[in-house]
């Protein structure tokens, strides 16, 4: 059943007002949150299997094509500044290369065997984890992928908003958020999208915690790369040691991340 492509709950689009266009938009943005939380049991079983995989030093990929693909680059790149793991912990690998993320490249998403090529040159192993993305479940490059992933011992997930989609019967952990038809018919980047952004920061987060790259709920090893998360460091530090400003930020200089001034203070 291809719902991503069903026509919209709308039409005479370009007879709206500027009003109506934002606020239908966003009546149909808030079914998303719904249909994600209808999911969670989906969700929690991949992650589930994720989590003693990565404590092993399995590795986390994501593969998808066009708005899919980008969305779990951005994922995977956000990882390292924020919780401080290395990169290529987590990988985000989009049909066409690099620069299909800011230019389409055309067909890239037809080749069923691109993706296990570009999952070969990471040395991929039984440790680690593949997850799918692909809003209509049916793009060849990442059913491709996640097909010979699973024949070669590796652990599959996938997220696509339709149901039952030929992607869905390939992964091991299917994670299918219904989200119906997009405000502009077929426009997959809309309502789709949210979706996936969603369960992508689901997925990542609860196992980033779960790795113990958080402390209560704060981000302790987040890079300290711009005057920002500095001043949110030596915030965290007062907050945490009960001191001024002054001395939280030599602590940070000196030890250069939250974890390790509070190691440092512990075992003083």
């Amino acid at each position: 059943m291809n719902i991503t492509e069903s026509s919209s709950n709308y039409d005479g689009l370009h007879e709206m007002s500027s009003e109506e266009l934002l606020r239908n938009i966003n009546r149909e943005d808030q079914t998303v949150a719904v249909a994600v939380e209808k999911v969670i049991p989906q969700i929690e079983a991949l992650v589930k299997e994720i989590v003693p995989r990565m404590e092993k030093g399995g590795r986390l990929f994501y593969i998808g094509a066009g708005t899919s693909g980008r969305l779990g680059v951005v994922d995977a790149s956000e990882c390292p500044p924020t919780y401080g793991v290395p990169h290529g912990m987590v990988v985000g690998l989009i049909a066409g290369g690099d620069s299909a993320i800011r230019k389409s490249v055309e067909f890239a998403e037809d080749d069923p065997q691109q993706a296990w090529k570009d999952l070969q040159e990471y040395m991929i192993n039984h440790k680690d984890t593949v997850i799918g993305i692909a809003a209509s479940g049916r793009t060849p490059y990442v059913i491709g992928g996640i097909k010979t992933a699973k024949e070669n011992g590796i652990l599959t997930g996938c997220i696509s908003c339709n149901p039952d989609s030929p992607l869905a019967w390939e992964a091991e952990y299917p994670v299918e958020p219904i989200v119906g038809p997009e405000f502009v018919t077929g426009s997959t980047r809309m309502k789709a999208g949210t979706a996936q952004k969603l369960v992508l920061n689901m997925i990542s987060t609860s196992v980033m915690i779960q790795l113990g790259r958080v402390r209560g709920n704060r981000m302790i090893d987040m890079q300290l790369s711009n005057n920002k998360l500095v001043d949110r460091g030596t915030k965290m530090i007062m907050e945490m040691l009960q001191i001024e400003k002054e001395p939280a930020e030599e602590l940070l200089k000196e030890h250069g991340s939250v974890r390790k001034v509070i190691d440092f203070i512990k075992k003083g």
